[in-house]
């Protein structure tokens, strides 16, 4: 059987500045990733993709906000749902068009997907994920007072809504892309981590207010799926020690222990690279064969050993 690659795209990398946030100009880079991934297919590999929608979520907040006083808020869960439908278009979309000029007919499918978390996981009791756009503290502590929001203060910056950011257990849709892998489909699939559901006693399932770690649902992803290689295309070239210092030094190869020791060495920033390099440790625990972090543009090298960071066993 063919090796199975997941690959993991950033929500930053379809909005590569802020001048550049259009919903053209995230066509254009889902484009210009496409083009990276549809010849990793075409050298004999199955491959699964899954996206961030961070910033793009945030919009649909802010729209949200600005209309308030004439339309219904939407709700979190939604958001994500809404995201993993337009942007899981973009990608098919632009992998078909990739395809075609490679001269290839492929199958490209886009699947909303759920994940279900426990609904007594510690970060409904401690919300730290902040979403959406600032507030004065002033309207902060309104919405808290009458829509519930948990807000919190970022420093020098201003307030922001805080949500729970629970562990992914389980992708619900998972036999139904494990059957179109198995037929050769590309999927894409856990957009911005999934939509976060909790089960009811009699079976039934409930959305919640929360976001899902994305570097954590495409670990889960990769794992379900048995796997062999776990990309993350993010907006650096390698993975760094010493990062922003003048001791800087870029990894090109480590292993399981020296990542984990570097892990605990304080190498990695929250929020940035640590989520990752987590997530890339899980993967291989769970028997991966190899992850890869680098930048869109460097996929297929990076697929063929010369570029990129590989983290082994």
């Amino acid at each position: 059987m063919k090796p199975l690659v997941v690959i993991a795209i950033g929500g930053n990398s379809l909005i590569t500045d802020p001048e550049h946030m259009s919903v053209v100009d995230q066509y254009r880079a889902a484009g210009e990733t496409a083009s990276n991934i549809a010849p990793i297919v075409e050298a004999g590999n199955r491959v699964v993709v899954t996206h961030g929608n961070g910033p793009q979520v945030g919009f649909i907040l802010l729209r949200s906000e600005l209309t308030r006083d004439v339309l219904h808020q939407v709700p979190l869960a939604n958001c994500v749902a809404d995201t993993q439908g337009s942007i899981g278009m973009q990608i098919a979309q632009s992998l078909q068009n990739a395809f075609r000029r490679l001269g290839s007919e492929r199958q490209v499918v886009a699947i909303v997907t759920q994940v279900l978390v426990d609904p007594d996981d510690p970060s409904f009791a401690n919300p730290v994920k902040p979403i959406g756009p600032f507030m004065s503290e002033a309207e902060a502590r309104a919405r808290a007072d009458n829509d519930g929001w948990v807000v919190a203060e970022e420093a020098n910056r201003g307030w922001r809504r805080v949500v729970p950011s629970p562990a992914p257990l389980e992708i619900l849709e998972m036999p139904v892309i494990r059957t179109l892998v198995e037929n050769d489909t590309i999927v894409v699939a856990a957009g911005g981590g999934g939509i976060p559901v909790i089960q009811k006693a009699d079976g039934s399932l409930r959305p919640r207010p929360a976001v899902i770690d994305k570097d954590a649902a495409s670990c889960l992803l990769a794992t379900e799926l048995e796997a062999n290689v776990l990309v993350f295309s993010t907006d650096v070239d390698k993975v760094s020690l010493n990062l922003g210092t003048p001791e800087q030094t870029d990894i090109d190869r480590m292993t399981r222990a020296e990542c984990r020791r570097y892990l605990e060495e304080g190498h990695f920033a929250t929020g940035s690279m640590r989520p990752k390099i987590e997530a890339a440790l899980a993967f291989l625990d769970a028997g991966g064969e190899e992850v890869i972090i680098t930048q869109p543009h460097l996929l297929g090298e990076a697929m063929r050993g010369g570029q990129g960071t590989h983290i082994v066993p």
